[in-house]
Order: C-alpha cells, then structure tokens, then sequence
C-alpha cells in the first residue's frame, strides 16, 4: 500500500471546511470538533510522509514526536484543540448541561484558527 499522506491532509482541510459550516450554522460544539479532528488529520498526514505511524487522538502529543522541529507555540494551540475531542460531543463532558451550550463563536473561532495555523504547519513541511 502507497504513502496516504495526501489522503490524510485532503480530509483535514476538508474537516476544516466542516468547522467553518459548523461555524456558519451555530453549531458551534461541532465546529470545535471539527477542527480538532483537521488538526489531528494534518499532523497524521505529517506523520506518514515522513515515512512514520501515527496513533492517538492528542494532537499537542502528535506534534511533539514529529521528527521535525515545532514550535512551543504550535504545541500550545495543539492542546487548545485537544481540549476539543470528547467534550463537544458527550453530555457528560461537562459538570452540567448539553455540549452546545458550552460553546460559542469565541471558541469555535479559536478552535478553526488554530486548526488552520496547524494545516498551514503540515503545508508548509509536506511542500
């Protein structure tokens, strides 16, 4: 089987694509998720064209074992998305109430520019 690096990365920027919709139709706990899973699609994608597997779901953790040099301040906003993963979809991922009730434009306007900085990082690195 060939390297899927192109098909990871072509999913995280159509994961963030997602965010933005999300975004637009005020879903905004799915925009969080969204970008979330663009960021960690993109480092994936990273991964395998540096010629390495990548497994897990904690984005800061996957950039830290990139054989290439990240800044402290990627793996900062890494950890912002990673906060992400499970809250904005599970009703008990907060003390009380519905995910959507616990996010709003503020967040998923982080959440998406950051995830755009780390596909923007993956860009740069696959060129």
């Amino acid at each position: 089987m060939g390297n899927r690096a192109k098909d990871w990365f072509a999913q995280a920027e159509r994961d963030l694509d997602q965010a933005r919709a999300s975004q637009r139709d005020a879903r905004h706990e799915w925009a969080c998720f969204a970008a979330q899973q663009a960021g960690e699609k993109a480092v994936k994608a990273l991964h395998l064209h540096c010629g390495q597997e990548a497994w897990g779901h904690v984005v800061a953790r996957l950039l830290q074992e990139l054989p290439v040099t990240v800044s402290d301040e990627l793996v900062d906003k890494a950890r912002v998305l990673d906060n992400f993963y499970v809250a904005t979809r599970y009703a008990n991922g907060h003390p009380e109430g519905p995910p959507f009730e616990h996010y709003g434009t503020l967040q998923s306007m982080q959440a998406i520019e950051y995830a755009d900085t780390i596909i923007e990082f993956v860009r740069a690195q696959m060129a």
